[in-house]
């Protein structure tokens, strides 16, 4: 069914303030999945905070020139999902990644990250990094390492300023 002129220009005012917001976004190939598999794709993506679209590459064009991204969509090859986070860079790329290992009909085309382009490459090599939490529990996890080691320390010249003592008390005595 045809959009009128106001639905478009709705559809276009909705993804460009997605696009204000973004710090990642994957391109994604879509049409060979199953209703089943894409309505499975859309909770995991709702899961994990992403926007999930599937929007003409013209209205695309239009919301990325608003925010001043210079791509083409046209360059895409085929129809195309936009995969869209606001919070964390990585998590796009490995949902993504993840899903295709499960599911071969769906693709990934590309993505844009720090108003960036990357290719199909950059967005696997993106989805190996950690996750933010995982890269803050092994933060947290080194830090407490560090406290510790240093409590240890501390509490060996404690000990070795105790027995100092104790010896000067004795020999006094």
């Amino acid at each position: 069914m045809a959009k009128t002129k106001e639905q478009k220009k709705q559809i276009v005012t909705d993804l460009s303030d997605k696009l204000s917001q973004f710090k990642a976004l994957v391109f994604a190939g879509f049409n060979k999945l199953t209703v089943k598999e894409s309505r499975e794709f859309k909770k995991l993506c709702r899961e994990n905070k992403l926007d999930y679209l599937v929007t003409k590459k013209k209205l695309f064009k239009i919301a990325l020139e608003k925010n001043k991204l210079e791509l083409d969509p046209k360059n895409i090859e085929g129809e195309i999902a936009l995969i869209i986070s606001r919070d964390d860079e990585v998590i796009p790329a490995k949902l993504a990644t993840q899903f295709i290992k499960e599911h071969e009909a769906m693709t990934i085309k590309g993505g844009i990250l720090e108003s960036r382009w990357l290719d199909v490459n950059s967005v696997k090599e993106l989805a190996k990094i950690p996750a933010k939490p995982e890269l803050l529990a092994k933060l947290i996890g080194s830090l407490q390492s560090l406290i510790r080691g240093l409590v240890s320390v501390l509490q060996g010249n404690l000990r070795g300023l105790v027995q100092v003592l104790k010896a000067i008390q004795e020999q006094k005595q």
